[in-house]
């Protein structure tokens, strides 16, 4: 029997996904720089181009799990492949926009579509497929690739917004997007069975299960399940209100906020993008903890330590970058989407074979959450005329959160197992290296 040491091609697969993941996530990074430059050009309130922002972040999460149920039908590399054209296509037409509902089909429906079908479902696919052990790690990492390209598009749409305008940034988004494509139609592939070899960490080649029924009823079918459990329940609210005080709040509003205290759009902008860059660290590091520790334990520390960040940021707010705002930086950083890992693995660890797909229920409920949180938000500045209010709430909401993840029981019984085929294929057997 000859033995091969090389690298495994999970590893590979799991590069390709990063990449897209970071190409799609140039649009995370412009509502917030680009709310006043629109509403300096349009006179739109942002009550309105918030509301744009939520259409955006409810279809975000309402597509991931049909997503996810069409990535097992049709294919990891055509729905993404495709996704990143409407992401394109969306931040791109919006450089002919005249009217408030040009916004909403462009930012809400178009990129809305795109980045949900490359939501977090997404990796809960391409982990579950490809990996057995590390699974929480290359969960954290991938989860850090929107947070990368947050990192990497941010500063840089907050410059050219300032120097050339808010249509070249927007332009830049697309091309960013479009330029991921090739790589993910040549280089992503579906399963490790395709190529005969087991998932990494695995002894056995696990063939593909064939799709039950449409990606549609599938998708249905396993929220109608999932929604029978109390897990469920204390999953997705939790996850909404992660999403409230994440993607809703923070990601949209903290830039406009900053600059309500007298800080440069692109000083709030810097500052987004170390959040950022820490919760790369911070998302890698609770992969790694979520193979080790309880994930009920994990997501009560999170949402406990945001809502206590989140309680004193109105008092940190300055017309500079003060060393008291440079801590909640990195604190929040570390803290932003480090609940992904956790609760992928409980969707998992409660719902085995179909724990993407309710991940993306689970995520879906993230996002309702953004939504309500981006126009609320909007509406307590337009109201108020400043946010204090939302930031309080937001704090309050994520203890909320750590209650809801501490009810949460240990699963009895084992999780069911696919049907696997010998690893042997002409008497040859592998060894990878990690």
């Amino acid at each position: 029997m000859t033995r091969y040491r090389r690298l495994h091609p999970a590893w590979s697969v799991a590069a390709v996904a990063f990449v897209a993941l970071v190409g799609a996530a140039g649009f995370r990074a412009t509502p917030g720089v680009l709310l006043h430059p629109l509403h300096a050009e349009f006179r739109w309130p942002l009550a309105t181009i918030s509301a744009a922002v939520s259409v955006n972040l409810m279809l975000y999460g309402l597509t991931a799990p049909f997503a996810a149920a069409l990535m097992d039908r049709f294919g990891i590399r055509r729905v993404v492949a495709g996704a990143l054209v409407l992401v394109a296509l969306g931040s791109g037409l919006t450089v002919f926009m005249t009217a408030s509902w040009q916004l909403i089909l462009c930012w809400g429906v178009l990129v809305g579509l795109g980045t949900g079908s490359m939501a977090l479902a997404f990796v809960a696919t391409v982990t579950g497929r490809w990996f057995v052990r590390r699974r929480g790690l290359v969960t954290g990492v991938l989860t850090a690739g929107g947070a990368a390209g947050q990192l990497v598009f941010l500063p840089l749409v907050a410059v050219l917004v300032r120097d050339h305008g808010w249509r070249v940034a927007a332009l830049v988004v697309a091309g960013a997007a479009l330029a991921v494509v090739p790589l993910v139609v040549r280089l992503l592939r579906e399963h490790p069975a395709d190529l005969g070899l087991p998932a990494y960490g695995a002894t056995e080649v696990a063939p593909p299960a064939p799709p039950a029924g449409g990606a549609a009823a599938r998708a249905v079918g396993a929220l109608a399940q999932a929604a029978r459990t109390r897990p469920f329940w204390l999953l997705a609210g939790g996850f909404a209100i992660c999403g409230a005080t994440t993607n809703g709040l923070v990601g949209t509003h903290f830039v406009p906020a900053a600059h309500d205290h007298g800080m440069p759009e692109t000083t709030a902008a810097g500052l987004l993008a170390l959040v950022g860059l820490f919760d790369i660290v911070g998302t890698v590091a609770s992969g790694w903890l979520t193979d080790r520790m309880d994930s009920r334990l994990l997501l009560g520390i999170y949402y406990a330590l945001r809502g206590a960040s989140l309680l004193m940021l109105p008092a940190l707010f300055a017309g500079t970058a003060e060393p008291s705002m440079l801590v909640f930086i990195v604190f929040y950083g570390l803290d932003w989407v480090a609940t992904v890992p956790p609760t992928v693995a409980l969707c998992r660890e409660y719902f085995g074979a179909s724990g993407a797909v309710v991940f993306g229920w689970v995520f879906a409920a993230h996002q309702v959450g953004a939504a309500v949180a981006a126009t609320g938000a909007g509406l307590v500045r337009d109201r108020l005329g400043d946010y204090a209010v939302a930031w309080y709430v937001a704090g309050a909401l994520s203890i909320g959160a750590a209650g809801l993840s501490l009810l949460l029981r240990r699963r009895r019984g084992p999780l069911p197992v696919p049907i696997a085929l010998p690893v042997a294929a002409g008497g040859r057997a592998w060894s990878y290296r990690g």
